[in-house]
């Protein structure tokens, strides 16, 4: 009974410690859990898809033009301070799932456009919004099988490179349902 730790540096790893073998020499069963952690550049991460949950989360620049308001996808060298930005995440479940958290976090060039935490009903579905200063989170009670969108508006306040971030969403109170989408790099003129 115990607990193991190994660290290794960059150099020192390689694609065939993936794979790890354990005997049990005993006759009793053992149980055991194993893990491998690392840090990775948030706009690095990719969408994480063997799960029952899907996320998509794209960001708009909002302009405005004689025909109100237009949403354009981003790229890369768009952005200004004081742009509007938009962002739309999409979320697919395969099941009905109960006590769910959605965790959007944001570049620090970003600021939110609401701030005040509320509760709020759309398509159907209820839920909780929050605005936090590094991601606005969004708590539902019950979520039916489907496909949902969630929106919000975000300020453009400094110039740089910024990495956006990734949304997470799991389940309060089984953590083996948890997803995230694709991290983003975000250009500031």
């Amino acid at each position: 009974m115990g607990y193991y730790k190994v660290s290794y540096n960059n150099n020192e790893f390689d694609n065939s410690m993936a794979t790890v073998k354990v005997t049990n020499p005993n006759k009793n069963i053992a149980w055991g859990g194993m893990y491998w952690q690392y840090f990775e550049d948030m706009d690095k991460v990719k969408t994480f898809k063997e799960t029952p949950i899907t996320i998509d989360k794209k960001l708009f620049l909002i302009e405005e033009t004689k025909q109100g308001k237009q949403l354009v996808a981003l790229n890369q060298n768009m952005l200004k301070v004081g742009d509007k930005v938009k962002v739309r995440i999409e979320i697919r479940v395969d099941r009905d799932m109960e006590y769910m958290m959605l965790k959007d976090s944001r570049a620090s060039t970003f600021e939110p456009l609401n701030v005040i935490s509320q509760y709020k009903y759309q398509d159907g579905l209820g839920y909780y919004q929050s605005t936090k200063d590094n991601a606005t989170y969004f708590f539902i009670d019950y979520l039916r099988k489907g496909t949902y969108v969630f929106e919000y508006p975000l300020v453009v306040t400094h110039r740089g490179i910024f990495s956006n971030g990734i949304t997470t969403m799991e389940s309060m109170y089984a953590p083996e349902f948890k997803s995230h989408s694709k991290g983003v790099r975000v250009f500031v003129e």
